[in-house]
């Protein structure tokens, strides 16, 4: 099989799998990327930097050497790297006009692996500046569009990776998540994203060592390709001092062993933020399709209260302390939303700081009890279906005004406080055909059991075969 529009409609695991048996080469999946990424891309605007001939240098070099005999081998499979993470000689400009002509002598550790294991780096997929805000827009390449209505937003930051998956320009792409921006734009564009726990894929070199709620993590069109893709990406790392080893069973095996969970609980808004009505049926809905499969899935949640207040002071202070020097030398061309976190951070004191920290410790505390009952929690991805792409952030859902860019983020970002891992999945569409997703929380670091049970629940619902899609234009 060669015909690009065939290849590009096959699975991450499939095209591996031809890989692997020489029937497919690292060259025709790179034309095919390529081919898909100039037919469908000014549409929606996702992939804002190419690098072909690099892309076709790897691919060449891949080509004239022996098969790896490393059991997560990509074997010359491309795939898109967000913008925020530098690629060696390829622009990256982390969404902001400070950085339109950055080019990086070295990659992210996790651009690293992956190019290591046999991953080919088609180009960058666009992000907000500097990855703030759920909605995919910049001053340096424009808004990107989501595919099932061009008219939408296609959520953010890692919106750019995921409009790139729903349309078949990659099998693969990288996203990063601090308060659900890898979530975010998977339930909004119908594909599936992992927010891994801390340390399962190694970070750096740059930025804040003990950072532990951003992480960068896997997307694609099915939950064994974010396992085979997370197998690529994961271990321990020397300069990432959170970094974790390998598990002994790979993720996509783990993926493929299809588990359903024991017990499972279901919280329509997790007690801290309200969801739309119909949002919130489909993700029950979802949620009780896993009693098919033999689950109990009864409604509880963890106690959240308090959790939004310090996920965002915890957030501030992680601005403030990365990027106070641009503040303080480029403030202009920084947006208001960032200028607004850095200045909220600075301002912290330590009894606010403080209160943040032992919330957080509190809520492990409860995390722990509460998985000692439960295998799996689920919630809606996000508190609404996409919105126009004119509306930079969501104001209000079902009469609750929120009180600024990050606020309505609430339902992912308590998550993000547990250290969870966090598996996005797609779960319906509304009645006007936007985009639902759920979001299914594992045990600390028990993404293995979390990749199994969401491979249940996602052969339930039957929903990954619906991408990748054409872009529409719904007025």
């Amino acid at each position: 099989m060669s015909n690009a529009d065939d290849l590009i409609r096959l699975t991450a695991c499939e095209v591996v799998e031809r890989l692997k048996r020489r029937e497919v080469s690292p060259l025709d999946l790179v034309e095919a990327s390529l081919a898909r990424i100039e037919a469908v891309d000014g549409k929606v605007n996702a992939m804002v930097t190419l690098c072909p001939e690099r892309a076709r240098d790897q691919a060449r070099r891949l080509m004239a050497t022996p098969a790896s005999e490393d059991p997560h081998w990509l074997g010359g499979l491309p795939l898109a790297v967000k913008d925020l993470n530098d690629v060696a000689g390829v622009r990256t400009t982390y969404g902001s006009q400070i950085y339109r002509d950055h080019v990086p002598e070295r990659s992210d550790i996790m651009v690293e692996r992956l190019e290591a294991r046999g991953g080919i780096t088609i180009g960058k997929s666009n992000t907000p500046e500097f990855g703030a805000g759920a909605n995919t827009f910049n001053a340096v390449f424009g808004d990107t569009l989501n595919p099932w209505n061009t008219s939408l937003n296609a959520g953010g930051s890692s919106g750019g990776s995921a409009v790139a998956l729903a349309t078949g320009q990659v099998w693969l792409a990288t996203g990063s998540d601090l308060g659900g921006s890898l979530r975010t734009p998977a339930s909004f564009c119908s594909v599936v994203g992992l927010r891994p726990s801390p340390g399962r894929v190694a970070s750096g070199p740059d930025g804040i060592k003990f950072e532990t709620l951003p992480v960068n993590g896997p997307m694609a069109r099915t939950v064994e390709d974010v396992g085979l893709m997370l197998d690529a990406m994961a271990g321990w790392h020397i300069e990432d001092p959170l970094s974790l080893e390998e598990p002994a069973v790979g993720f996509r095996e783990s993926a493929r062993r299809r588990q359903a969970p024991r017990r499972v609980a279901f919280s329509p808004e997790l007690g801290v933020t309200p969801v739309h009505r119909e949002a919130r049926a489909i993700a029950e809905a979802a949620a009780r399709r896993l009693e098919e499969a033999g689950s109990i899935v009864e409604e509880a949640c963890p106690d959240f209260a308090g959790v939004p207040e310090a996920f965002q002071t915890l957030r501030a202070l992680s601005y403030a302390a990365g990027m106070r020097d641009l503040l303080e030398t480029r403030r202009s061309e920084l947006k208001p939303d960032v200028i607004w976190n850095i200045e909220k951070g600075r301002a912290l004191d330590a009894d606010t700081i403080g209160a943040a920290m032992l919330r957080r410790s509190r809520l492990y505390d409860d995390i722990a009890a509460f998985f000692s009952r439960y295998d799996v929690l689920i919630a809606p991805a996000a508190c609404t279906p996409p919105l126009a792409i004119e509306q930079r952030w969501v104001r209000e859902v079902e009469g609750t005004v929120f009180e600024n860019y990050v606020d309505w983020l609430k339902i992912a970002s308590v998550v993000t406080m547990t250290s969870c891992p966090s598996l996005a999945l797609p779960a319906g569409f509304t009645t006007d055909g936007r985009p639902v997703g759920v979001q299914l929380i594992g045990r600390p670091r028990g993404e293995a059991a979390l990749l199994s049970a969401g491979a249940v629940l996602e052969d339930l619902l039957g929903l990954s075969r619906l991408v990748p899609i054409e872009p529409r234009t719904i007025t």
